[in-house]
């Protein structure tokens, strides 16, 4: 099993940030919520913190970070255990620094992108939370 973690970073007007996944990835062309793996022997926010400063060049505390939800999904050869978290104040403006694409979308919007079948219970546990 593979432990992901994965950010609702939420914007003065209530959007979320989406980050699409690049070619040549896993599930390409689809929209997710920023984040990545666990390394072993990490925390959950510590690699979500890493990872946000990896993937979108900002700064990010662990007081910061809210516990949302979580998924449990089996693709053909791996299960992946998704942790939701939600984050209001960051340092920093959204950078692509993996050639992926980045949007803002309101919460009623998430369901017009695309996204990996992981991803999808956590879309309707954010939505109930905003």
């Amino acid at each position: 099993m593979m432990l992901v973690v994965t950010l609702a970073l939420i914007d003065r007007d209530g959007r979320v940030l989406l980050s699409q996944r690049p070619e040549g990835k896993f599930l390409s062309g689809l929209w997710e919520f920023p984040g990545g793996k666990v390394r072993a022997g990490e925390m959950p926010e510590a690699a979500l913190i890493r990872e946000i400063d990896e993937e979108l060049g900002l700064s990010i505390t662990g007081s910061c970070l809210a516990p949302l939800s979580f998924a449990s999904h089996c693709y053909d050869e791996q299960h992946l255990l998704l942790l939701l978290f939600v984050c209001r104040k960051w340092d920093g403006i959204p950078r692509p620094n993996e050639g992926q694409a980045l949007k803002w979308v309101g919460v009623n919007e998430l369901k017009q992108y695309p996204m990996p079948p992981a991803n999808l219970p956590l879309v309707a546990q954010l939505r109930d939370y905003l």
